[in-house]
């Protein structure tokens, strides 16, 4: 289907549209996350500079997770210095999504609105792990963390793992709805994904003089098409009002784009009562005495949602 024009059938949120521009040939994806970025960053009050790398994360997740084209895990995590010592999203085909960050609550504080993402992760590293349900080798890929940001390190996680030229945008935002038992301020977080895919693209280049070049740099398309994408702002790509297909239309109409079928993003957590029991059957005696609360009970709470479960002793056995 061709986005020859501004209008669109697609609902506005929590979904991925695949795309590729039509005089370049070079691929993307552009990610809406609405209600499902709202329920897992309002789950935990984070504040606010948190909540605002976990939904780029989360928005990063989802444009890298449905791009795989077997059943599996795609799998990101932070882990740094910084005040935001780690970071996990998790995205499960087709299109489940959950994630938490861990954070040191008085040093995010002392950073205030002046440190930006750099400063909030600091120095550590950047993981990828791509986790098949089977057949296939669980794979994993890592780049530092040296103070930049979520972007930085998945743009450089392409260029040394994947040797694609990629261009990356995410925004997050928080927007306020007047309407019904909706009213309030809500999360919304967005993104889009570009790539050079031409067949030389693929190598690295290989004289000494080009040796910091993947040779998709030297493409005459790929810098016109990077160079429209940069253009994006970061209220396009959170506004309600402006359809993934209007925003494309924005962007790429010199081009011409094509979009493909959008994939529909939803979250979900694995959690459950019997899950953690089975847990906690794995402990001796000695270890879950330690974990008893005054009244007797243990408690586990979710991570990922933040749901509480309490068992009697007697239960786990």
């Amino acid at each position: 289907m061709a986005a020859d024009a501004p209008g669109s059938d697609l609902p506005p949120d929590d979904l991925v549209l695949p795309f590729q521009t039509v005089t370049s040939r070079m691929v993307g994806r552009v990610v809406r996350l609405g209600l499902s970025a709202d329920t897992i960053l309002k789950r935990h009050e984070y504040p606010v500079p948190v909540s605002e790398t976990l939904g780029q994360s989360l928005a990063l997740a989802a444009l890298l997770g449905t791009a795989l084209n077997f059943e599996g895990r795609l799998i990101i995590q932070t882990k740094s210095d910084g005040p935001l010592g780690f970071l996990v999203v998790q995205f499960e085909t087709p299109g489940l999504v959950r994630g938490y960050a861990s954070f040191d609550g008085v040093r995010v504080e002392a950073l205030g609105k002046a440190g930006g993402q750099s400063a909030l992760l600091g120095s550590g590293h950047f993981a990828m792990t791509i986790d098949p349900t089977e057949g296939k080798e669980r794979y994993q890929g890592i780049v530092p963390l040296d103070g930049g940001t979520v972007i930085d390190a998945a743009e450089g996680y392409f260029r040394q793992s994947e040797q694609l030229p990629t261009f990356i945008r995410l925004a997050v935002a928080r927007h306020f709805s007047s309407g019904g038992g909706d009213r309030g301020w809500h999360w919304r977080v967005g993104g889009i994904l570009v790539q050079h895919v031409a067949p030389e693209a693929a190598s690295v280049a290989e004289t000494e003089e080009d040796e910091e070049f993947l040779l998709g740099d030297k493409d005459d398309h790929w810098e016109r098409v990077r160079l429209l994408a940069s253009t994006v702002e970061d209220h396009e790509l959170t506004d309600p009002t402006l359809s993934p297909e209007e925003l494309l239309y924005r962007l790429f109409h010199e081009e011409g784009v094509r979009v493909m079928p959008a994939r529909p993003i939803a979250v979900h957590c694995k959690c459950s009562r019997e899950r953690v029991l089975g847990f906690l059957k794995s402990f001796g005696a000695d270890e879950l005495s330690d974990m008893r609360e005054d009244d007797g009970q243990i408690g586990v709470t979710c991570e990922f949602c933040n749901s509480k479960y309490r068992f009697n002793p007697e239960e786990i056995g």
